[in-house]
């Protein structure tokens, strides 16, 4: 993940010098086909912000719950009141998958030959709009994420409490929605700091592994190109106002 940060913050020599219109960017007939998968997923993510946002989490009932174990009232509230909580955080680590699948198919038409990265960002700004917005979504996420250790509270408790009533042999309906190996998956993710980045990196690093074909420096190229001229036109809007 550090090495995605590096190439997304590196200095570049000689900036590009064209304009990222993202007020008006609209997809091309060449663009149309990723666009419209990439949109699918873009469109869910105020909505997830928003699950985030509103996340309270079950710190009083679990805590409730731990000091009486005896009291099967309160040990039956915090399980219901933790069972919602984990559908919801299923929910978030699902788009994480849509997200990882969208930015590939991104890297994908934004690196392939025989264009340069430059050139492409260029030609397909619709796309590069779509690359930006990937990367504001993961930045407010886990940034969100950060601010409520609630999740990772909610979550152990229930991977403890499901373990022990599987132990006891109890009818448990939510494995249906949450097994024990999407319970493993959603655990691995949660105990990162920021989750969403951790997905674009592993993304972008699948990405190259699995096209071996195409060099290295497409990708970086890609990434880099689309920081630099982000960077420059938010330092030098003039500029960019005399060539529009």
């Amino acid at each position: 993940m550090g090495n995605l940060l590096k190439v997304l913050t590196r200095e570049i020599e000689n900036y590009p010098h064209f304009f990222l219109d993202f007020e008006n960017a609209q997809p091309t007939d060449c663009e149309r086909e990723v666009w419209n998968q990439v949109n699918a997923v873009l469109q869910e993510s105020e909505s997830i912000l928003t699950g985030l946002q509103a996340y309270k989490g079950a710190g009083q009932e679990i805590r409730d719950a731990i000091q009486n174990p005896n009291d099967m009232i309160l040990q039956e509230r915090a399980w219901n009141s933790v069972c919602p909580l984990v559908i919801r955080l299923k929910k978030f680590y699902t788009f994480s998958l849509k997200l990882e699948e969208a930015l590939q198919s991104l890297l994908e038409s934004l690196t392939c030959p025989p264009y340069t990265p430059t050139q492409h960002l260029e030609k397909e700004q619709a796309l590069a709009k779509q690359f930006a917005e990937i990367l504001h979504f993961t930045l407010r996420f886990d940034e969100l994420k950060m601010r409520i250790p609630a999740i990772q509270n909610d979550f152990s408790y229930y991977r403890r409490t499901i373990s022990r009533n599987r132990l006891n042999n109890m009818n448990l309906d939510i494995e249906n929605e949450v097994n024990n190996e999407m319970a493993n998956r959603m655990s691995l993710f949660y105990a990162e700091a920021t989750p969403m980045l951790k997905t674009l990196s592993t993304a972008t690093t699948n990405f190259v592994t699995e096209n071996k074909t195409l060099p290295l420096e497409n990708t970086t190229d890609c990434l880099s190109t689309m920081a630099s001229v982000c960077k420059v036109m938010l330092e030098t809007p003039s500029r960019f106002e005399m060539e529009a």
